[in-house]
């Protein structure tokens, strides 16, 4: 593994563990996780395709979490989310982005299977951030 993939690891791995135990994806591990992500794809030669896909990533997970909003009246989604998206974006480039949401969803919904088997009731909220960060790094490899 390169350093740039150890980097990416580490900082998936962390945030995982952020949003597990406390709900929350920090603004001082997202927002520089992607100037990383645009740094990494400048010295790819990729930048346009990184700039794009941070762009749709982040957009795409916000206007998700509005209409959810506005549909049901409480938070579905975080904010958080949808800026490690926007990381996913800049290190795997706009063309990852459904790769990595369609592992997270995957992975998202296996976890709230497990969930439900232990019979926690329908208040129970899942961190999103891990499986987003399981999607980020596979696509990434």
């Amino acid at each position: 593994m390169s350093m740039f993939g150890l980097v990416l690891f580490i900082a998936l791995l962390a945030l995982s563990l952020i949003d597990l135990r406390k709900m929350i994806l920090p603004d001082s591990m997202t927002l520089p996780l992607i100037l990383a992500g645009l740094g990494f794809a400048g010295w790819q030669h990729v930048l346009p395709a990184a700039i794009i896909g941070a762009i749709i990533g982040y957009t795409s997970l916000v206007v998700i979490e509005l209409g959810y909003k506005r549909l049901r009246g409480i938070d579905g989604l975080g904010r958080g989310d949808a800026k490690l998206l926007a990381a996913g974006g800049a290190w795997c480039g706009w063309f990852g982005l459904p790769f990595i949401v369609l592992i997270a969803s995957a992975s998202g919904l296996a976890h709230a299977f497990l969930i439900s088997k232990e019979d926690k009731g329908p208040s129970v909220h899942l961190p999103f951030g891990p499986h987003l960060a399981l999607g980020i790094f596979l696509v990434w490899l």
